[in-house]
């Protein structure tokens, strides 16, 4: 889970049907944690250093792992399962970030890292966040269900783009 405080504001902008870039005209929507955290609207919240102005990283407040990040695009878009080919780029970026991240902070086993998304009903946030995991060998009893591989609410980012390259090539 990535917070608990904003799940009514969350249910509600899911409820109002966020897809990919969407957002209200400049990509900020003011009930979204998550967009208000990228606006460092949310003093609690450190941003960690990010060499891409388009993401933001923060650690998660229920961490399941020694590490635990979450990398969110600082324009608000839907949940993984709105995303479309053309945000394949997009999600590696994100990747991209969630390494440099885990190496900033001296984790550098990147053999060791569970890296993806909550899909769809079961994501609190719907504001598009990757969860970046590590050491993956060391993730608690539940956070090793949390964060299932091959389950119907977790999909590695390796897969969403697997799945986004499919809906391509089946187009």
């Amino acid at each position: 889970m990535a917070t608990a405080g904003p799940e009514a504001a969350g249910a509600a902008a899911a409820a109002e049907g966020s897809e990919a870039g969407n957002g209200g005209r400049d990509g900020y929507d003011r009930k979204c944690v998550f967009c208000r955290i990228a606006r460092r609207e949310e003093p609690g919240t450190a941003l960690l250093p990010c060499e891409d102005e388009d993401l933001v990283c923060f650690r998660d407040i229920k961490p399941g792992a020694p590490h635990h990040y979450l990398v969110v695009p600082v324009k608000h878009m839907g949940n993984c399962k709105t995303l479309k080919t053309e945000h394949i780029p997009l999600v590696k970026r994100m990747m991209e970030v969630g390494k440099a991240v885990l190496q900033k902070n001296n984790f550098s086993d990147l053999n060791d890292v569970r890296m993806g998304f909550h899909w769809p009903p079961f994501c609190s946030i719907p504001h598009l966040h990757l969860h970046v995991l590590a050491p993956a060998s060391q993730l608690g009893f539940f956070s090793r269900l949390y964060y299932r591989i091959n389950s119907y609410w977790f999909i590695t980012a390796e897969q969403l783009i697997e799945r986004l390259q499919t809906e391509n090539a089946a187009s």
